[in-house]
């Protein structure tokens, strides 16, 4: 054979496997930044063979990215399909059910991107149906599935100690367990073979967390309207057997009106209210976490106190609104 003939030839398997290597993240917003910036740190991704693949519906948080991580092999790639089309494994990080399934099943989104032995991590919170479609959509390509929804917020992203709540392809689980996962979570665990499970894993996990964040601003309240220092009732809950660290960092927060966004309240109530429809097609008691979905809901829709995009503790200015003791009625009129 010709020279140059053998000479591209392996070029272009240098270049196949590089792809192959490659890994790709799909949503650069307030949890892909952490953790795709932990697949870097980590050394799972980022160097000469093996690249750090991106991209996101706002492609100035792409470059500011790569600007962030200057030292590392990054690619900005210009649509989800390109994406895939040059990754062995592609995560997925998208903040909404409508925002997962736009770029999802775009004419260049994630499927228009999958062939034959092409993987996908979606990280999402989304309905159950999603997911499921998601994955007959990718397995019928020939490609794998891996639902992966986390339980963490942006520090936790940041920091490496999400939680992974994991169904679908065991072979794709058991790859990036001790591979990717381990570099952004402190634990992943997996559920089953069936897709499904582990979206209803984390449904649980939200709406309890929404319900606890709730049902503890509504003591902190009831505490200041009957005179107790908030602070000091922060203390003495930490001390007990209700303690949480939940309590403990968003207390001090909630009562300084601090709600800088770590897990937008809007994407807590769509949890929410996603955990409420599960439990009513399970036949399963929950008047509970309904009436904290409810308050999540009533907060979310005050146009007034718009607090939407907050952090989901500023569901405890719902609460103070609601409420007609003096401490409330002082506290809305900002004294």
């Amino acid at each position: 054979l010709p020279i140059h003939f053998i000479t591209s030839q392996i070029t272009e398997l240098s270049k196949n496997n590089k792809m192959t290597n490659a890994v790709g993240f799909i949503g650069i917003g307030i949890m892909g930044e952490g953790m795709a910036g932990r697949l870097l740190t980590q050394n799972i991704s980022g160097t000469e063979k093996k690249p750090l693949i991106i991209w996101n519906r706002t492609n100035a948080k792409c470059i500011d990215f790569k600007e962030k991580y200057s030292d590392y092999n990054i690619e900005i790639k210009d649509t989800a399909a390109e994406v895939v089309k040059a990754c062995g494994i592609t995560y997925c990080m998208l903040s909404t059910p409508e925002a997962s399934k736009s770029v999802f099943e775009a004419e260049n989104g994630v499927l228009a991107g999958v062939s034959e032995g092409k993987s996908i991590v979606d990280c999402a919170t989304l309905a159950e149906a999603d997911m499921t479609r998601m994955n007959s959509a990718v397995t019928a390509k020939g490609g794998r599935f891996l639902e992966a929804p986390v339980s963490g917020s942006k520090a936790p992203a940041a920091n490496g100690s999400l939680i992974f709540l994991c169904a679908g392809s065991k072979p794709l689980f058991d790859e990036v367990v001790d591979n990717g996962l381990n570099t952004m979570g402190k634990a992943s665990h997996f559920f089953s073979e069936e897709v499904g499970f582990g979206t209803r894993a984390k449904l649980v996990v939200n709406s309890l967390m929404g319900t606890m964040v709730a049902a503890f601003g509504e003591g902190i309240a009831l505490a200041e309207n009957v005179g107790l220092d908030p602070t000091k009732m922060i203390e003495v809950i930490g001390q007990g057997a209700i303690q949480s660290p939940v309590y403990a960092l968003k207390g001090p927060k909630m009562i300084a009106k601090d709600h800088a966004p770590n897990f937008p309240l809007k994407h807590a109530h769509k949890d929410m209210k996603l955990a409420c429809d599960m439990a009513k097609a399970a036949g399963s008691e929950y008047s509970v976490m309904d009436k904290a979905e409810q308050l999540f809901a009533k907060a979310r829709a005050d146009a007034e106190l718009n607090v939407a995009d907050e952090d989901f503790s500023a569901v405890f200015e719902t609460i103070h609104k609601e409420s007609k003791g003096n401490f409330s009625k002082k506290r809305k009129s900002g004294e």
